[in-house]
């Protein structure tokens, strides 16, 4: 009987195959070898070993550290797969060269280790992933990018919160005159006060970029500018979203904010 949380042999998968994967986290594992949080598109969130892969002769040395886009070929194990070959397709180097870039690209990465599930086909977080890190790496890229980034990871998640009507009477609030609950689902309006729910003041520029950002694609979001008083407000908002669907905190949340108070 297989070990809850260990993943089994599947006699229907090839004894070996290949995927594009990008790495969101590593971990030591024993001696020489390391575990590895991947994403993958068609394979879903994957949990890999490398043997070896911390020795300085190995050909895996540098290749697979976290925020790289890989190809790998991979022999499926009764308990973790195995990695037998790596290349690499992208390293993020801009991202990787500038400090407060890897933060925001490591925040990314927790997200996404955090909301991705294993197993399951999703080319589209795989993409959004991969392009908002390269975006990240560029010298324009503000931490509105990263707001986008948690809009479209709920959406894809299927919790996107409501931002149209009132979850409770399903009415549309007059402007100005609504506020947000994270763990109630999203937008109500100002009669409609659910016991228990948390509330957050949702000011209408607020919402109004909400819904800006659950259409745009990256590139316009991007080229977004906000003002710092908007920025905040999104960031508490979605924070908060962020903490309510994983049930803890992001711990790299606390070091992106070190980063930012040290510029």
């Amino acid at each position: 009987m297989p070990v809850a949380g260990q993943q089994t042999y599947d006699m229907s998968r090839p004894r070996t195959y290949r995927t594009e994967a990008l790495v969101l986290r590593q971990a030591p594992l024993g001696e020489a070898d390391l575990l590895l949080s991947l994403l993958t598109p068609h394979r879903g969130k994957l949990r890999a070993v490398a043997r070896g892969a911390r020795r300085l002769t190995s050909r895996m040395v540098g290749h697979l550290e976290p925020l790289t886009r890989v190809d790998l070929a991979v022999a499926q194990g009764r308990s973790l797969d195995v990695i037998s070959q790596v290349q690499v397709v992208d390293s993020f180097r801009a991202l990787k060269g500038d400090l407060e870039a890897t933060s925001r690209g490591i925040y990314v990465a927790e997200l996404a280790d955090g909301f991705a599930a294993e197993g399951s086909d999703n080319p589209l977080l795989y993409s959004l992933v991969c392009e908002v890190l390269g975006l990240l790496g560029k010298p324009s890229a503000s931490d509105i990018l990263l707001r986008y980034f948690e809009l479209q990871l709920l959406k894809l998640s299927g919790f996107l919160p409501e931002l149209g009507v009132c979850v409770e009477c399903r009415r549309v609030p007059d402007p100005g005159k609504h506020l947000f609950s994270p763990d109630g689902g999203g937008l109500l309006c100002d009669e409609c006060k659910p016991s228990g729910a948390r509330l957050m003041p949702l000011s209408r520029e607020a919402l109004e970029m909400l819904r800006l950002l659950v259409d745009a694609r990256p590139q316009h979001a991007w080229r977004l500018r906000v003002t710092p008083g908007l920025e905040g407000q999104l960031k508490a908002l979605l924070g908060a979203t962020m903490r309510y669907w994983l049930d803890r905190d992001i711990r790299s949340a606390h070091f992106l904010e070190l980063v930012d108070a040290g510029k």
